[in-house]
């Protein structure tokens, strides 16, 4: 290693610096969360698109309700579960601790809580269409409450996984800052 105003270290040819060129592993967490979490907040959005384009269609008439039901009570307050994501991605740039844990706080409250609600709004209806063979409701043919069945537990994965990831990424940040203040 070559001083800045004088001659190399005796002894040193200059390729003994590869063990400094590796990147911490709470930064390499942070980088693969990351991706991680976008890749959900990406399905999220297109759930979240499908699901308003039911409820636009439904109130605008758009088709006919033979192929488009009505949407479900629990859809309305589903449909602010964008806003955690936005405050998702937000956290992400300079590893914002409060957007990601109000992120967090949020998807409880505006995507978790509808779509356990949704489970239990449409279980009289999957009663029926399962003992019965009756279903009054449908999207293109198919079952109402099947295919909302299906978005539910799609759903319900997706920010199961985002919670988890968000969570794993917050103890990175926070192993991060705590090595900054032991320095």
């Amino acid at each position: 290693m070559a001083s800045r105003g004088g001659p190399r270290a005796a002894g040193t040819d200059g390729s003994d610096f590869q063990h400094r060129e590796r990147v911490a592993s709470h930064y390499q967490m942070s980088v693969a969360l990351k991706s991680e979490i976008k890749k959900l907040i990406y399905t999220h959005l297109g759930i979240w698109l499908l699901l308003l384009a039911q409820v636009c269609v439904g109130h605008l008439k758009l088709l006919p309700h033979d192929q488009v039901a009505m949407p479900y009570q629990w859809e309305y307050p589903y449909l602010l579960s964008v806003l955690p994501s936005l405050l998702g991605l937000l956290s992400f740039p300079r590893n914002n601790i409060s957007y990601l844990v109000l992120s967090m706080i949020s998807t409880g409250l505006f995507s978790i809580a509808p779509l356990i609600y949704g489970a239990m709004e449409m279980f009289p209806m999957a009663q029926q269409l399962y003992r019965h063979g009756k279903a009054y409701r449908f999207i293109f043919g198919f079952s109402a409450v099947s295919v909302m069945y299906l978005v539910v537990v799609v759903a319900a994965q997706v920010h199961g996984w985002q919670l988890y990831y968000s969570k794993k990424l917050l103890d990175s940040w926070f192993t991060s800052t705590q090595e900054k203040k032991k320095k």
